[in-house]
């Protein structure tokens, strides 16, 4: 596990791909467990660690989860995250280039549960919700391109379907029309920066995931 910020009220780390944040079904162990143990022996704290889980990333995406480690900081976290003042910065290799390089995609979007993915429309559906990204193209390959993506709303899948829905899915999506898979069962989708005003100290925090370790990565990142 990679701690990338902590304090008092706040961690940090950077989620490898194929993690859960939470338990679930899968019965896998979690990250937030992971993340317990790491304070549990290095404080060593007799007795349960509270450890507040404010957001989640899709098991195939890598990148910032940030945790509270006060009830405090959960409350406010939490109500920072409810009205968007947790700004979140992703990185994603994407096999078509846009057309534009960069703009603002608005869709709505439905959720269908029992396949776990949602469907985009350009105009509002029952049961549908706003989704409002920006992307700005930062690198590119013969073959692939890095967008940066801002989220503006917090919808289930909305970047990969929004991307999907501009015709340039993730690298490794099959699930939103990639034509392959990664060798790791990993989707090429990162988030790369988390923005916010500390809850507690009201300290400005920027905090930035390092790019994985791999070709592709590191040769968009350059280019």
């Amino acid at each position: 596990m990679e701690v990338i910020y902590e304090d008092n009220h706040i961690i940090v780390v950077n989620k490898q791909s194929g993690e859960i944040v939470q338990g679930d079904k899968t019965g896998d162990r979690p990250l937030s467990d992971i993340v317990k143990d790491y304070i549990k022996e290095k404080y060593q704290k007799p007795g349960a660690v509270f450890l507040g889980v404010v957001h989640r990333l899709d098991r195939p995406v890598s990148g910032l989860v940030v945790f509270a480690r006060t009830s405090k900081a959960l409350s406010r976290l939490n109500k920072m995250f409810a009205e968007g003042n947790v700004h979140k910065t992703y990185w994603a290799i994407v096999k078509s280039a846009p057309r534009e390089p960069e703009g603002v995609l608005e869709h709505w979007l439905v959720r269908n549960e029992k396949q776990n993915k949602s469907y985009a429309y350009d105009k509002e559906k029952p049961n549908a919700k706003k989704a409002v990204l920006k992307y700005r193209v930062i690198g590119h390959s013969d073959n692939y391109t890095l967008l940066e993506v801002r989220l503006l709303t917090g919808r289930h899948h909305q970047i990969r379907c929004q991307l999907a829905a501009m015709g340039c899915p993730i690298k490794g999506d099959l699930k939103y029309g990639a034509p392959r898979s990664n060798p790791d069962g990993s989707i090429s989708l990162m988030s790369r920066r988390v923005e916010f005003v500390h809850p507690v100290s009201k300290e400005n925090i920027t905090v930035e995931a390092p790019i994985p370790d791999e070709p592709l990565w590191q040769a968009l990142a350059k280019a």
